[in-house]
């Protein structure tokens, strides 16, 4: 509790004390004035039956009183971490946040695979998670060079794509392709499943803006138009096509199912969803990003703190499309699979909000903020630093990557006369790119490790790891699907 609370909570523990004393004392006093006034003028009240009634009615009163004052002073002790005397009042009226109370008590949960989905604030997310493990000295799984900073993505996802000095892991926070089985090899039971979605209209005109120029599907567009695309998607999308993910049912594909499944079997997507409940923990909405961390930190046992960030990866007005009324429609038809998905658990994540309050969700989301506005302007002054687009930033350390000349993302460019190393520099990791904080985070680890494991042999040549374990028939987009998450076997449930 702060400590203007602790001295309002101690006054007003000494009034209520002081009001029992003389609660007390008017009125046990007139009962003594009564008791000396009979002795002298009612002989009858001498007698020593009258007086043990007397003595016994003044016992009961005391007891009375000292039971009181006792009941009150427990209460205030006991209830004094929880009530604040300043007109804002958090627990009291919330009682979701009172029956999960008990998790500021617990061990923060460190082991943790957050599936990073595409075009879905994932990268801000993944931020979270590397300062976090940073702060607490957990190990991040880091995908080998050959893979950079992704673990070999499109290819469903192996534990030989994790580079060795970052292994045993607490935390895995790469782009992937989610496979399960090969996760469980090397993470912990008790490691909690979490991802995010973005509903599909939003998600796939950032897709088409994004991968314009990797994605041949979007490609072969004459003018890159995407009402263009949406007007005959079949004409320009080749399912075994590299980077073809990108064009179809990518939020399926990233977890692990069959983009190009018949969107008419109900009884595929339904159990593919009912799965994916059973393998994740908590799925987070993009459209609502701080009620998903306040669902988060709560399932983490985090303090508020371990959730502030600020918005990366972020596109110019610029480089966005103008949808058209008609569009929305024609790209959740496209990606009725990622429609479908994305509706479930929009709906879920709501039931989870309302059983949670409401109300005291918006209480902890305006904390977040607040802290948040407190955090940039003790990192940087004042507000965030200037957005400006890769080639304006003079730190290349601060440098988001550039998928095309034809789409600006813009990053953080610190004052001229501010001058810091990311090395040793909280703040700056809080704006910094994730390729950048993937290698530095591997670069640390690394020289962790050797310390740890002075005597162990040199890492072997990851690109040969890579093709010896992995067919090169997996390279494509998904012509032949890898088991899907229907397929592999159930996680320990927490």
């Amino acid at each position: 509790m702060p400590a203007g609370h602790n001295l309002q909570y101690s006054a007003l523990k000494e009034q209520l004390l002081q009001c029992m004393l003389s609660v007390g004392h008017m009125w046990l006093l007139p009962c003594a004035r009564k008791d000396n006034r009979s002795t002298d003028l009612l002989p009858e009240y001498n007698s020593t039956t009258q007086m043990q009634r007397t003595l016994v009615m003044m016992s009961r009163k005391k007891i009375l009183l000292v039971f009181l004052a006792v009941s009150s002073v427990s209460f205030l002790l006991h209830q004094g971490g929880h009530l604040t005397w300043n007109g804002k009042p958090f627990h009291v009226g919330c009682s979701s946040f009172r029956h999960r109370s008990h998790h500021l008590s617990k061990t923060k949960h460190a082991n943790i695979v957050f599936l990073k989905t595409h075009k879905t604030a994932s990268t801000t997310v993944q931020n979270i998670l590397f300062r976090f493990a940073e702060r607490h000295n957990l190990t991040v799984a880091l995908p080998i060079q050959a893979c950079d900073h992704q673990f070999c993505y499109p290819r469903a996802f192996s534990s030989h794509f994790v580079h060795p000095h970052t292994m045993p892991a607490q935390v895995v926070t790469s782009h992937m392709r989610f496979n399960r089985s090969e996760l469980q090899k090397f993470m912990p039971n008790d490691t909690l499943y979490i991802t995010i979605l973005r509903e599909p209209t939003a998600m796939f005109e950032s897709l088409f803006s994004y991968y314009n120029q990797y994605c041949l599907s979007f490609k072969r567009v004459p003018n890159g138009s995407l009402e263009t695309f949406l007007a005959d998607p079949h004409r320009y999308y080749r399912s075994d096509e590299k980077y073809s993910m990108y064009a179809h049912n990518t939020l399926l594909f990233d977890l692990g199912g069959n983009k190009d499944h018949n969107p008419l079997d109900g009884p595929y997507i339904s159990a593919f969803i009912k799965e994916m409940e059973e393998v994740f923990s908590l799925v987070m909405i993009s459209e609502y990003f701080d009620e998903s961390l306040i669902l988060l930190r709560h399932l983490l046992s985090w303090d508020l703190e371990d959730m502030l960030y600020v918005k990366l990866n972020m596109r110019t007005p610029e480089s966005k499309f103008n949808l058209s009324s008609d569009l929305p429609s024609k790209i959740r038809k496209w990606n009725a699979l990622d429609a479908k998905i994305y509706d479930y658990f929009n709906a879920t994540f709501w039931k989870k909000l309302h059983t949670f309050g409401l109300n005291c969700v918006q209480k902890e989301v305006e904390l977040l903020r607040e802290a948040q506005d407190k955090l940039v302007r003790g990192c940087f002054g004042g507000g965030l630093p200037q957005l400006r687009s890769a080639a304006q930033i003079k730190n290349k350390e601060l440098r988001p990557w550039q998928p095309s000349s034809k789409v600006d993302i813009v990053g953080y460019d610190l004052p001229s006369n501010i001058s810091r190393s990311a090395a040793s520099d909280p703040c700056l990791k809080l704006i910094m790119p994730e390729v950048q904080y993937t290698h530095l985070l591997l670069k640390s680890q690394s020289i962790r490790y050797r310390k740890k494991y002075p005597l162990r042999t040199p890492l072997v040549n990851s690109a040969r790891a890579v093709r010896h374990h992995i067919p090169r028939s997996s390279s494509r987009g998904s012509a032949v699907p890898p088991r899907s998450i229907l397929q592999q076997p159930k996680i320990t449930s927490q």
